[in-house]
């Protein structure tokens, strides 16, 4: 039980965070991860023959999240590359809280526009700290399709905020270092 709260605990905002960027409601994003770690402590006794446990919650995410969409929207045919989802940035340090209103919009603002599966990516890999084999797993992607996305959402974002990007590096080493 003190191994699950500490799995919950240490990995529940990322999910969530996930979760949101596809289904867009905090609350349903919300459930949707209480019902991962409802599965989780379902099949416990296997989770053993499990490689990578923090790759499986993401996967499970993703497809509970679908699912959803596919359950409530008429449209479910959607797949999560043509879906539009919403980035989630967080700043936690203080010297990025300093950063104001307007440059955070305007990093959102490129981020959105990045493809589906570039965000995604990106956030996995950038926000996460998801390595690119794990993402490559979870996005049921190759490891080079990954590093491409990313490479593709760096170029991007850099080009949407140049003026930006010379005068405040450390955030941008933040979203594009590797």
């Amino acid at each position: 039980m003190k191994a699950y709260k500490e799995l919950y605990h240490l990995l529940f905002d990322g999910l969530h965070r996930f979760s949101f960027s596809i289904v867009r409601s905090k609350e349903v994003a919300e459930e949707i991860v209480s019902d991962v770690f409802i599965k989780i402590w379902q099949i416990r006794d296997r989770l053993p023959e499990i490689d990578n446990l923090k790759v499986y919650l993401y996967t499970i995410t993703k497809n509970f999240s679908l699912n959803y969409i596919h359950r409530n929207y008429k449209n479910s045919s959607l797949s999560i590359e043509d879906m539009d989802v919403e980035p989630v940035i967080e700043v936690g340090n203080p010297e990025d809280q300093f950063i104001s209103a307007e440059i955070m919009n305007k990093i959102r603002t490129a981020i959105q526009q990045l493809p589906p599966q570039c965000r995604i990516v990106f956030q996995l890999v950038k926000e996460d700290g998801m390595k690119y084999k794990e993402v490559a797993e979870v996005m049921n992607i190759s490891v080079f399709t990954v590093r491409n996305q990313l490479a593709i959402a760096v170029r991007k974002l850099a080009e949407a905020l140049p003026s930006y990007a010379r005068g405040n590096t450390h955030l941008v080493n933040k979203f594009s270092a590797s």
